[in-house]
């Protein structure tokens, strides 16, 4: 026999769909939410919610109380959109050019709002609150949660366990996907400027060519993880863009890179920043040159409760519409500032299985990104039955 929520949430699915589409033809690029936060925040008042606005930005949070409200159980929901040209031609398109919601934070949205709906339906019988927070600026490093968890969305009503649901095109619907421990990866970014001096490129000698130094840097950063590092350890060093020069006949004075470093070890990611300054001084000293460097740490390890797990494993999870529990094999090494909030509360990060029926199951950030908007009604129905078991089991 399915669950209530799981009724409940088939009742309503051509609502939560109408709304996943409503974010993705109308998708904003990170800290501009301002019309999906208004959005948001006409919907949770319509169910009947107390509505906080202007959150970190335009981050929203709405409060349903239960009989007891000393503590709640939150549930998150990203807001923002990635910097795409959408190429998915579907009827509900991206409308905004150049913006797309290709990470699945539209569908989020959507099933945090649907689990809202559901239990506006049960405040009655509900052992304690929930909020629901709709956050700003997640692909954006640092990220919103930390600006979230400043403005005191987790201390005002003190929030005593947090769940988190990323749609994940690699697993069929009906699967959710989770991992004990650590299941992103710290989250470093930089911005390093070599800096030479120009001249003609008939001239070589004198100049000091930043592009011969950066590509000597790029070559030279990459040894940190192949000969500095514990090959125990997961370590990633990506240099993403090199940018720099005017002519073809012009030595380059200055070029700029911007990578990305991931790690899951505490010790490792620091001695990494070290050594990633030693190495480019070392680089840029040996050919005159010099250097500015801007080194974030934006998120750190997201690591998840082993109690709320055991909650989610606890759940029947056939009767929410769920056929299998999958579990990752190892950490990934993609970052999420969901991770700032598990470092005050307990929480519980889970990916729940949206690939396509057809066609081709396109990965987060690609262009032609989409999903199978049949799982969203069972991401509603779970985060719903997740967050009143909690509840209960913590009044």
């Amino acid at each position: 026999m399915k669950h209530l929520y799981y009724q409940t949430a088939q009742n309503m699915a051509s609502q939560i769909v109408s709304w996943r589409r409503h974010f993705h033809r109308h998708p904003e690029l990170s800290f501009q939410e301002r019309e999906t936060a208004r959005k948001i925040s006409q919907l949770l008042e319509s169910l009947g919610l107390e509505v906080k606005t202007g959150v970190a930005g335009y981050g929203v949070v709405g409060l349903l109380r239960g009989r007891k409200n000393d503590r709640a159980v939150a549930l998150r929901a990203d807001m923002d959109a990635l910097p795409l040209q959408e190429a998915t031609g579907r009827e509900f398109a991206s409308a905004n050019p150049g913006v797309m919601h290709a990470c699945g934070h539209d569908a989020h949205m959507a099933m945090v709002l649907g689990a809202a709906a559901i239990l506006a339906q049960e405040r009655d019988r509900l052992p304690g609150a929930v909020k629901f927070i709709f956050q700003p600026g997640e692909e954006k490093p640092p990220g919103g949660a930390q600006r979230m968890i400043e403005a005191g969305v987790l201390d005002d009503l003190p929030v005593k366990a947090l769940y988190g649901l990323h749609v994940h095109n690699q697993f069929p619907v009906g699967t959710v996907a989770v991992k004990e421990g650590p299941v992103m990866a710290a989250v470093d970014n930089f911005t390093l400027r070599i800096k030479g001096r120009a001249g003609h490129g008939a001239s070589p000698h004198q100049g000091i060519d930043a592009v011969v130094v950066a590509c000597e840097v790029v070559l030279a950063l990459q040894t940190i993880i192949s000969r500095s590092s514990d090959p125990l350890q997961p370590a990633v060093l990506t240099v993403g863009t090199i940018k720099g020069g005017e002519k073809e006949n012009i030595i380059a004075a200055e070029v700029e890179l911007t990578g990305t470093v991931r790690t899951l070890d505490a010790a490792l990611r620091s001695s990494i920043k070290e050594r990633f300054r030693q190495v480019v001084a070392g680089v840029t000293s040996a050919h005159g040159a010099a250097f500015d460097l801007d080194y974030l740490q934006a998120y750190p390890v997201l690591y998840n409760d082993e109690r709320l797990l055991g909650i989610l494993r606890s759940l029947d999870l056939q009767a929410l519409g769920i056929g299998e529990m999958a579990r990752f094999p190892a950490p990934s090494m993609g970052g999420e500032d969901f991770a700032w909030y598990a470092q005050r509360v307990p929480a519980l990060y889970i990916f729940l299985g949206t690939r396509p029926s057809s066609g081709e199951a396109y990965n987060w950030h690609h262009p032609s990104f989409d999903i199978d908007e049949s799982a969203l009604p069972i991401g509603a129905a779970l985060l719903a039955a997740l967050a009143v078991e909690t509840l209960k089991l913590d009044p």
